[in-house]
């Protein structure tokens, strides 16, 4: 029997259904109308729903959710940031509703981005991993010993808001210098373009990739500042839960060894305690998947507790 995953951010709506080894046999996705009314954007969701389990002829043997958040995962609502009409939305329940007499499981989208990296992807055969997207924003999530960290509200793994600057600039979350002001897509061409960069209109990560790797000074000093920024986070994380492995994706991932080999020299003057000596960086496999993945990995691990 198949599971049914969604993954619900401020950009996109995914819906998939999963086989019992994690495989996608079906996934659809939707622009997230992130400025439409609650009822509007659930709409969208339902339909999504509806057309997954018509296609699985009406058997699904659970539902899971990675949502973005923040979550809370006693009353099962979610808040995501970059969906302003969904504050205390009860996505758990309204899902449970249309999918009755089926458990829902609902986790944070970093969480079930490092679930799915951590069953399918790049972070098979570790133990304790964290997993981060580094686009727009950074996000992140724990599996620790082999099952997701979700923390006492379901929000645990947010490490884009780790402190790297005490007096760096305000961040979106009201607090001051998180990595995410540093790090980000957004904050790297931002600081870039505050410091000279001659870029056209609208020129973000990407542009600012192709300019460093074509020999930009600037665009270089750019990506190493976010680089540096992200191997601090790293260290102090990794300290703290004696990791093994960080799994990267997102936006600004796909600038390759551009990224990857600043964050890991870098990470090298950071990390320098002896247990953390053995810990590694590698790129995502999963892609936009993952999350889809983690979220029927989520409803798999409940319903195996269910059953013991």
């Amino acid at each position: 029997m198949h599971t049914l995953c969604l993954d619900v951010g401020g950009t996109k709506i995914a819906a998939g259904l999963a086989d019992p080894q994690g495989a996608l046999v079906h996934t659809a996705t939707r622009p997230t109308p992130a400025t439409a009314s609650a009822e509007q954007i659930w709409h969208v969701v339902a339909a999504m729903i509806a057309d997954a389990v018509r296609l699985a002829g009406g058997q699904v043997g659970g539902v899971g959710i990675a949502s973005a958040g923040p979550i809370d995962l006693d009353s099962g609502t979610v808040s995501p940031i970059n969906i302003g009409s969904w504050r205390g939305f009860p996505l758990r329940d309204r899902i449970a509703a249309v999918v009755p007499g089926v458990p829902v499981q609902l986790g944070g989208d970093g969480v079930c981005m490092a679930l799915g990296e951590h069953w399918r992807g790049a972070g098979r055969g570790a133990r304790f991993l964290l997993g981060m997207v580094v686009s727009t924003g950074v996000g992140g999530g724990l599996v620790l010993d082999g099952s997701p960290y979700l923390g006492r509200t379901g929000n645990a793994g947010h490490v884009g808001h780790v402190v790297v600057e005490d007096a760096g600039r305000p961040c979106s979350c009201g607090g001051r210098g998180c990595v995410e002001t540093v790090a980000s897509g957004p904050s790297m061409a931002r600081w870039a373009r505050e410091n000279g960069w001659s870029a056209p209109p609208g020129a973000g990560a990407k542009e600012l990739a192709d300019a460093a790797a074509a020999g930009d000074a600037l665009a270089l000093r750019a990506f190493r500042r976010g680089a540096t920024a992200l191997a601090a986070m790293i260290a102090s994380v990794g300290a703290v839960c004696d990791l093994d492995l960080v799994v990267v994706g997102g936006g600004v991932a796909k600038s390759g060894n551009l990224l990857f080999d600043l964050l890991r020299a870098a990470l090298a003057d950071y990390a320098r305690l002896t247990f953390l000596t053995g810990l590694r960086v590698v790129p995502a496999a999963l892609g936009g998947d993952a999350g889809l993945v983690g979220a029927a990995r989520l409803a798999d691990m409940a319903r195996m507790l269910d059953k013991r």
